[in-house]
């Protein structure tokens, strides 16, 4: 999705950068996007868009003179940003005081980007694997992709590492078997309910999948691959899956609000491999 220019170079605050994201967006009554930290009324710095705002985003906004972070995810360890919970835990306070102290509002992008036309965060990552062309069929949750002359697992995932830059994905199946067409799914939309439908009903050969319980989509095509079927899964990571549509956010906003500093962070992968 495309975001329309704003008006001329002028000083903008945090509510106006909001409205420009939401401005043709209809959130759900129980939305988690919401200013979590800093005021509507602060005049904006400069952005800094993450898929999470994470101690090294927040540093690294610090640094680049940024007092506004849009984020896909929340900072505080839950879908909800509660943080009653979190009073007296050390990692939360010091994380909290560096956020307040450098007066950085905190704007939590998870439904609108998801409610761009297409998905803006599917998006990313097909645009990021240069799959546009193979698109076939989207769906709310999914978008499927057809190889014309099929491919490996194991080449896919060779090109997911290389495209996104991460050193590892999780395979579950036959790594030799040749897929010709796949569902992409990001963030923690690989659950069983999601991805067994795709699998019973849409011919799909291999699920690419940020994360899910690892006791249902996994498990299912072990058994799968134990009756003589060629099913398959890549499992990318959340982030890893998520933070190119954040990316995409950032360059379009970089574009379509003048006179504004808008720097796409990314983090290294969580996990490392031993």
């Amino acid at each position: 999705m495309e975001m329309k220019d704003m008006t001329e170079p002028k000083e903008l605050t945090v509510q106006e950068i909001m409205l420009h994201l939401t401005k043709e967006i209809t959130l759900p009554d129980n939305t988690v996007d919401q200013l979590i930290t800093g005021s509507p009324d602060q005049v904006v710095s400069g952005i800094v868009v993450a898929f999470m705002p994470t101690q090294h985003v927040i540093e690294q906004a610090i640094q680049l003179g940024a007092n506004l972070i849009i984020a896909h995810e929340s900072p505080f360890y839950n879908h909800h940003s509660a943080t009653d919970w979190l009073e007296n835990d050390s990692v939360y306070t010091y994380k909290r005081n560096l956020i307040d102290q450098a007066g950085i509002a905190i704007f939590r992008c998870h439904d609108i980007i998801h409610r761009f036309e297409p998905d803006g965060i599917t998006d990313g990552l097909i645009q990021e694997l240069g799959w546009t062309t193979y698109l076939s069929q989207r769906t709310t949750e999914s978008d499927l992709v057809t190889f014309t002359e099929g491919i490996t697992v194991l080449a896919i995932a060779q090109q997911l590492k290389s495209c996104l830059g991460i050193d590892y994905v999780r395979i579950a199946g036959n790594p030799e078997i040749v897929c010709r067409r796949a569902a992409v799914l990001v963030g923690f939309r690989g659950n069983g309910h999601v991805t067994i439908p795709l699998l019973q009903n849409e011919q799909v050969d291999i699920i690419i999948a940020g994360e899910g319980f690892e006791w249902e989509t996994p498990e299912y095509i072990r058994d799968a691959v134990q009756q003589g079927r060629s099913k398959a899964l890549i499992m990318v990571g959340h982030a890893e899956s998520e933070a190119p549509g954040m990316r995409i956010l950032a360059e379009n906003l970089d574009k379509s609000i003048p006179g504004v500093k808008v720097t796409f962070v990314k983090e290294e992968p969580v996990f490392k491999v031993l």
